[in-house]
């Protein structure tokens, strides 16, 4: 029975596991959330983080790396705090929500890339139009709008069809009465 108490007792004090789980959770959510945007798929990115460090922090306490599970039990539960804090709060006020998950950004607009966007989220004309192709759009002028969503997903809006003809944009017209180019 004295081995048993032992298997729960903590080695560490109480602060420093939470402390520790505090600091690793806060930087990945922040490189994440920063430089993984359009890696990260379905999920959202405070979803996979909490994943992925979970299965960690119980792997490590079932393991024995950690001296007692009771190590490990503080260390998950700080890792639950923070993600149930954070997804309530994400809920309750819009300003934590526009904070941890980046906004739709629009990368084809009326059937062009929009380039400065797919800099800055480092994706290339081949990566989009194979995700356009993913969609059923062939061709980039279908597209009326297209969206990466904060969960890394594209999004696309294409020109409504007339009588069978291809998706195309309507003609560009002329701001000039009578001009029918």
């Amino acid at each position: 029975m004295a081995d048993l108490a032992a298997l729960f007792s903590l080695d560490y004090p109480p602060w420093q596991m939470v402390l520790r789980g505090t600091v690793i959770y806060w930087f990945l959510l922040v490189v994440f959330r920063f430089l993984l945007r359009r890696d990260v798929g379905t999920m959202g990115v405070a979803d996979l983080l909490f994943v992925v460090l979970v299965a960690d922090a119980a792997s490590n306490a079932m393991q024995g790396e950690y001296k007692t599970i009771g190590d490990g039990l503080v260390l998950l539960a700080t890792l639950i705090g923070w993600n149930f804090l954070l997804d309530w709060l994400s809920y309750r006020f819009e300003l934590v929500s526009r904070l941890l998950e980046p906004p739709a950004e629009v990368v084809v607009k009326h059937g062009k890339p929009v380039h400065r966007v797919l800099r800055r989220e480092m994706i290339t004309l081949d990566e989009l139009a194979g995700k356009l192709r993913e969609q059923g759009v062939e061709h980039m002028a279908d597209v009326r709008v297209a969206r990466l969503e904060s969960d890394g997903q594209l999004s696309v809006i294409r020109y409504a069809r007339r009588d069978g003809d291809a998706a195309r944009p309507p003609p560009h017209r002329s701001s000039r009465p009578g001009d029918t180019r």
